[in-house]
């Protein structure tokens, strides 16, 4: 049974939204995206919707790439979540799916193509105050205490 996050206003609609996202270290930071939006920027990890007929191994590695510039290969999911949360465009959505470890592999800044995106590096304790989504804090918090 996955956990839910967020909490479902009466009267909204929620689109299931299957998504995966990912935790990538380096240097004893992790990587994040913060995605532009003025002064309502935020902090993601990076992932989001499963496309069609994609995996969530398939859907981490192009969204990490469209988002980061990262090429990355999944290694082990570690959890799965669901947070209930509103859209930019204000639709309300119930992302769903794994958050994965994955490994660095390499850099391709001609893959990144969400203009609004940026690859920041944080503190893992950092990124849990600072990340959007209670899920990502949540993850974060549990691939922190698998590797104790």
């Amino acid at each position: 049974m996955k956990l839910q996050f967020g909490t479902a206003r009466p009267g909204l609609d929620y689109i299931h939204r299957a998504a995966t996202f990912g935790l990538v270290e380096r240097d004893g930071k992790l990587a994040c995206v913060r995605v532009d939006r003025g002064e309502g920027s935020y902090f993601d990890l990076p992932g989001g919707a499963v496309d069609g007929e994609e995996s969530e191994q398939q859907a981490l590695v192009r969204e990490f790439a469209e988002e980061t510039g990262l090429i990355v290969e999944p290694e082990d999911r570690l959890t799965e979540a669901a947070q209930y949360f509103r859209k930019t465009d204000g639709s309300p959505v119930n992302n769903a799916g794994g958050f994965w470890t994955v490994r660095l592999t390499g850099f391709d800044a001609s893959t990144q193509c969400e203009d609004d995106h940026e690859l920041v590096w944080l503190d893992p304790l950092d990124a849990v105050s600072r990340l959007r989504h209670e899920a990502h804090a949540w993850a974060v918090v549990k691939w922190l205490r698998s590797k104790i």
